[in-house]
């Protein structure tokens, strides 16, 4: 059963982008909210069939922390849910991205719409420039920007080093960081097509300050943050 409502979601959610990206490239004219707004509820589609269709729904702590103004977000990348569902949690934000998505025919088009910074990851030192370049602009634009430091999705339960862009971004423009911690991995796993039931966990950390503290930091504050609680869950399951 599984297996079926998987291969059903999958189904619907790439038919869904065949006729909601066209629609999304029509939005191009329109005032960034706007055009954000629309686009994003392909977003809320696929997490509601999650819901229906795989059983996987979500709750979230900390929701209070989310500041009124533009943040940077440095959260853990364990599955694509989190690249769905905080188009829900979180205000309008774009994301730092490998440049390779905005390739994709008709969805990267449209997510082209959302003003990603898309960068080389092989670029080294220009790529955070590109960050904190086209970062400062989305910030000062009122557009949250959120980075998942660690670059690629990891399997639950393991860390990568966290890259320093995303910290760099905060210390130069004084923006203050948003930890996030979430264990969708359990459920959606990378190139995973099988998709189990259950409900994942979402924590937002206290923003943290970022002005007079280096990259580094920042880093070590936001991941400490982040592993920590994901300890604390991994110690309630086991316990």
């Amino acid at each position: 059963m599984r297996l079926l409502r998987s291969a059903l979601f999958n189904f619907i959610m790439w038919t869904s982008v065949l006729v909601y990206a066209p629609l999304s490239l029509l939005t191009a004219p329109l005032p960034y909210r706007l055009r954000h707004g629309f686009i994003v509820r392909w977003a809320w589609f696929q997490v509601w069939m999650l819901q229906r269709l795989c059983r996987i729904d979500h709750v979230v702590e900390g929701a209070a922390h989310i500041p009124p103004g533009p943040a940077v977000v440095l959260a853990k990348h364990q599955s694509t849910w989190e690249t769905l569902a905080f188009a829900r949690i979180f205000p309008a934000h774009t994301w730092v991205l490998k440049r390779e998505l905005m390739w994709i025919p008709l969805f990267g088009w449209a997510l082209a719409l959302l003003k990603p910074i898309a960068i080389d990851r092989g670029a080294g030192r220009r790529a955070i420039d590109q960050v904190v370049t086209q970062g400062r602009a989305r910030l000062g634009a009122g557009i949250w920007v959120m980075v998942f430091p660690e670059g690629t999705r990891v399997a639950p339960g393991t860390t990568r080093r966290w890259g320093i862009g995303g910290a760099v971004l905060a210390a130069e423009t004084g923006y203050p960081v948003v930890p996030v911690a979430h264990d969708a991995g359990r459920f959606w796993r990378r190139r995973s097509f099988i998709k189990h039931p259950g409900t994942i966990r979402v924590a937002i950390g206290p923003p943290i300050d970022t002005r007079g503290k280096a990259p580094e930091e920042i880093n070590r504050v936001a991941q400490a943050w982040v592993e920590a609680q994901l300890s604390r869950w991994e110690a309630e399951r086991h316990g």
